[in-house]
């Protein structure tokens, strides 16, 4: 069963942790944080059915707001407010950790999953695998523009889940982008899936092949 409440942590020195931590009856030990993307929040559609499958599968799962989304209701993240999300992100992470007495996974989709990883690539360890939903590889109209500045330092291990129609990165340049990576990685491709991921046509099912991916690459049993 998924046993779900609101979840807030005042940090004191640092950035608060708020969202929703979904709680089996009969949790595996590990734990998984999931954020959302530049033009949403925790209660995404994508979030909540992963939050939701993963709990059902065992995990301790915490979906939360990243710190630009706790002050500010709508719109995108401000100028200048990354380094603070990722500080978010590792709040998040702390507050798992003291939850669960296995491993902490992290992870986000578009914008959420690029803090996630740019917070594992400056403190490496600070989770014990990546996540990353629809990484947003470069802007749709600027396929120059490349967001894999810190890929060489990326030493943690990372899924990687993406549409095949994705418009901020095709599977072919998410392969060669990948490649920049040291830590042990995987893509795992949704056909006929943008930036979203979750459409009408596999919202049934895409959860669980997420799950079973994520269960391979991982190890989890």
């Amino acid at each position: 069963m998924n046993n779900l409440r609101e979840f807030t942590v005042d940090t004191g020195t640092g950035p608060s942790v708020r969202g929703f931590l979904h709680t089996p009856d009969e949790p595996s030990g590990d734990g998984i944080v999931l954020t959302h993307g530049a033009g949403a929040n925790c209660r995404s559609p994508l979030l909540t059915s992963l939050a939701n499958a993963f709990c059902d599968g065992g995990f301790t799962v915490l979906r939360f707001d990243l710190p630009f989304r706790q002050v500010r209701p709508h719109g995108p993240p401000s100028r200048g407010s990354a380094s603070l999300d990722q500080e978010g992100v590792r709040a998040a992470i702390e507050s798992m950790k003291r939850l669960v007495s296995g491993r902490t996974f992290a992870g986000g989709h578009s914008y959420g999953g690029r803090q996630t990883t740019m917070l594992a690539a400056s403190s490496e360890g600070v989770a014990d695998g990546l996540i990353l939903l629809s990484y947003p590889l470069h802007p749709p109209t600027r396929p120059a523009d490349m967001r894999t500045a810190h890929f060489p330092k990326l030493r943690t291990a990372a899924l990687f889940v993406h549409g095949s129609k994705d418009g901020f990165g095709s599977p072919e340049e998410m392969t060669s982008a990948l490649g920049l990576i040291p830590a042990q990685t995987r893509l795992w491709v949704s056909t006929g899936s943008g930036h979203e991921l979750l459409n009408k046509k596999n919202q049934q099912e895409l959860p669980g092949k997420i799950i079973d991916e994520f269960r391979s690459f991982f190890d989890v049993r």
